[in-house]
């Protein structure tokens, strides 16, 4: 026996029985071998025994879903929901995520690789995406919001259309193969019948051509949230929503700290954790595992920073044995999967070598020139493997973008003096992984770029000071590279740019700095260390002290003599400063 009754456009609905319809809460559903059917579809046919299903399609394209079991009664949650982080800390993007949701629709969520800034849930790894969907997603199902709640981790295709084709098996009943497009279908919005109330979520997507043919569709009823490290475009079609997840705001890095050490009995000083935090970056994933690591070894915070401190001291080194909060990697490996898909993105090979150069400077701001420079160019070229073609400054543009899309750097190209900027701990996990002479090469060559790219005149002071506070990120990374086999050139630069700048005294004490710092590296009849102090001396003239300059020069002139020999062109161009400023202190 069949039955027929008509549908939109003369097309006729028809139930091969027995089949009994059922309608669980605010669900119309069919038992046994049925289907929710919505009303958006110009042709359903249950073709019964023979093919077990429902078909729906529109015309001559059909698709059939065959159902294996009775549907589960309603409201119904596939997949769990990661546990609650310990000391979870409300904030403003839990906010912005909820506003966001209220209509319904796809939001995605991303996070912003190192920059404090509100904004799919997407970005770098670390900073609590899928923590902050977890508790929207938690909040909503006990507060009675949902029919159908299903959380897919997805990321991989492989992944999302399991976890659909689950719910498709656990929610109607379908058979597997035909499960992930069945459960899809019935997310459609419809006029007969009344929709569930859904949450759909996707997280961990880590390429958004993953979903291709697999996001939910938009629905009054229905949300769709992602989280992701990904920032492409893509993920903004179709009127879906993008928040950049940030970093903790230093009062709520010090809360989580306060309260994740009083739960085992550890007071710590405020100032030390707001230090910490500060040098960890307010990255929460970093935060957690610091905190679990005070607890484990028992060492206060000071000493934990001290170890932090020490260069020798590897990033990964600093975490404790046992992760919390459930976490299965480190803040380290969850960077090398995103540093490995950058690098496969297209200009292939490039996002790697770009991220290591870019690791030695000014995690605040990186001037375009500097990455873009000769010497930059010819260290990637080297890097990829290149013989004949050398990489163009096109390509580091793209390579640029290639990590900015997954949230291992913020790339703001019209703000070229600060274009990239890099959270400082994916800087150092970047460097950890380098060998010794890898690493030091490439602080000699982030040395050559910042020198090809500092202007002769000095007439952007913005450009001046960005290219000396690289500088000085560099010197605190790999000062020792930069003294072999000879103090570089950048290092007096720097010096003298903060004097052409107006600020003389502190020309005079970086130099003076320099000074005692070149000496004891190279020891004090080196030709670095007799610039040094060339430099030193004139800069204390400039400072206001010309009877101090000239006795430094007369000091520097008696040892070039011995070391270059008289008629070295810094021997004769100390003899001609030590004149300059004897004079200059004659007339007072």
């Amino acid at each position: 026996m069949v039955l027929r009754r008509p549908v939109a456009g003369g097309v006729f609905l028809i139930w091969a029985v027995p089949v009994v319809a059922r309608r669980y809460g605010r669900n119309a559903m069919c038992a046994g071998r049925g289907l929710l059917v919505t009303g958006d579809r110009d042709h359903v046919d249950f073709r019964g025994s023979e093919n077990h299903g429902p078909v729906l399609g529109k015309g001559t394209q059909n698709n059939y879903f065959g159902m294996s079991r009775v549907p589960v009664t309603l409201p119904h949650q596939v997949g769990v929901i990661p546990s609650k982080a310990g000391w979870f800390q409300d904030r403003a993007e839990a906010a912005r995520l909820g506003a966001a949701l209220a209509g319904g629709g796809t939001t995605v969520v991303s996070s912003v690789g190192g920059v404090l800034a509100g904004g799919v849930l997407a970005g770098m790894g670390g900073v609590g995406k899928t923590q902050l969907a977890a508790d929207y997603a938690r909040t909503a199902w006990r507060a009675g919001e949902l029919d159908v709640l299903v959380w897919i981790t997805a990321s991989n295709a492989t992944e999302a259309a399991s976890g659909y084709a689950q719910a498709g098996m656990e929610i109607l009943g379908a058979e597997p193969e035909r499960a992930a497009r069945a459960f899809l279908a019935c997310l459609e919005p419809g006029p007969r019948v009344r929709s569930w109330r859904w949450l759909v979520v996707l997280d961990d997507v880590a390429d958004p051509a993953d979903l291709n043919g697999l996001w939910p569709p938009a629905s009054p009823h229905g949300r769709t949230l992602v989280t992701t490290r990904r920032k492409d475009a893509a993920l903004t079609n179709e009127g879906r929503r993008l928040i950049e997840v940030g970093l903790f705001t230093e009062a709520e890095s010090v809360d989580y700290m306060t309260a994740a050490l009083d739960a085992r009995d550890r007071t710590e000083p405020a100032g030390q954790l707001a230090a910490l935090a500060g040098e960890l970056g307010y990255l929460p994933l970093a935060l957690s595992q610091a905190a679990a690591y005070l607890i484990d070894t028992g060492m206060d915070c000071a000493g934990y920073r001290a170890l932090l401190a020490d260069r020798a001291t590897k990033l990964a080194d600093t975490s404790p044995d046992a992760l919390p909060d459930g976490q299965t990697h480190t803040a380290a490996a969850a960077w090398a999967v995103s540093i490995k898909r950058a690098n496969s993105l297209q200009p292939a090979g490039l996002a790697r070598p770009l991220l290591q150069l870019a690791s030695f400077l000014d995690p605040n701001g990186i001037p375009d020139t500097v990455l873009t420079s000769p010497p930059a160019l010819a260290l990637l070229t080297t890097a990829t493997g290149r013989v004949q073609n050398q990489v163009t400054v096109v390509e580091v543009q793209r390579a640029l973008r290639a990590l900015y899309r997954l949230s291992l750097i913020d790339h703001t190209p019209n703000s070229p003096h600060q274009a990239v900027r890099i959270h400082q701990l994916i800087q150092r996990t970047v460097r950890d992984a380098l060998p010794p002479d890898q690493h030091d090469q490439i602080a000699r060559t982030a040395a050559d770029a910042l020198l090809d790219a500092w202007p002769d005149i000095e007439n952007d002071t913005a450009l001046a000071q960005a290219l000396r506070a690289n500088t000085t990120a560099l010197i605190g990374h790999a000062e020792n590279a930069l003294f072999l086999p000879e103090a570089h050139a950048v290092l007096y630069r720097a010096g003298s740019s903060l004097g052409e700048a107006g600020q003389v005294t502190a020309a005079r004490d970086y130099l003076h700095r320099l000074t005692r710092t070149t000496t004891s590296k190279l020891g004090p009849d080196h030709p670095s260390t007799l610039t040094a102090r060339h430099n030193l001396a004139y800069w204390r003239g400039e400072a206001g002290d010309p009877a101090g300059a000239a006795a430094a020069f007369a000091e520097v002139l008696d040892d070039s003599m011995r070391v270059l020999g008289p008629d070295h062109p810094s021997t004769l161009t100390a003899r001609h400063n030590l004149a300059y400023w004897q004079r200059r202190a004659e007339e007072g």
